[in-house]
């Protein structure tokens, strides 16, 4: 794990206007076959948890999970990565509105559109719909953010929302707060109740 981390640093460099060497040299070593292009790190922590809770080594099948900062960086990564570059696999995960970004930039990549799975609006709202606003609301309270949850749907800017719109909006309220309930929403789920977009991603590795 801790080497197929150190590739996906030095591909993150690499997007950023760094050398390219490093994340040749470990892809070759690592061999790397698959990146998982994904928006940002509460896709990747909700990714893996999943992966772990179904016994799947992931590094170890050769397969990296990119967090690219943003959908509009998917271009750069695609190029970098995909057959115009290392030559990978590409696959990914992100959500409707930002589909035609991944089109393009598979279709720039020379890599198949069909690699692709899509969230609605996001990740959060899938996995809100697919455990329930009573069911979160109960990991909400065992982690302590009940009272901060009570606070916010009481705004005058939330009270038009739907309870799972509320809930979606707040986990989104403070810095790290997607990336943590990422975690613990995924592994409450049980099998059959894991969003399709999550489900299919990971059967396609």
């Amino acid at each position: 794990m801790a080497d197929m981390r150190a590739f996906r640093d030095a591909v993150t460099d690499w997007a950023a206007g760094g050398a390219d060497e490093p994340a040749h040299a470990l892809a070759t070593r690592l061999d790397v076959r698959t990146a998982v292009l994904l928006e940002g790190p509460s896709d990747l922590a909700a990714v893996e948890t999943l992966a772990a809770l179904r016994g799947r080594d992931l590094a170890d099948e050769g397969v990296c999970v990119v967090p690219m900062g943003g959908a509009m960086s998917v271009g750069r990564y695609a190029g970098l990565l995909g057959r115009t570059g290392l030559g990978l696999r590409l696959t990914g995960l992100c959500d409707e509105r930002e589909r035609g970004y991944y089109d393009r930039a598979l279709d720039r990549a020379l890599a198949p559109r069909d690699g692709i799975f899509v969230c609605v609006r996001d990740l959060e709202e899938e996995l809100i719909r697919a455990l329930g606003v009573a069911r979160v609301e109960e990991i909400v309270e065992d982690e302590g953010d009940l009272r901060a949850w009570r606070t916010f749907v009481r705004q005058p800017a939330q009270r038009s929302e739907s309870p799972a719109q509320q809930m979606r909006r707040f986990l989104g309220t403070k810095k790290g707060r997607k990336i943590r309930y990422g975690t613990l929403l995924v592994g409450a789920l049980d099998g059959g109740r894991t969003p399709a977009p999550l489900n299919d991603l990971l059967a396609s590795l």
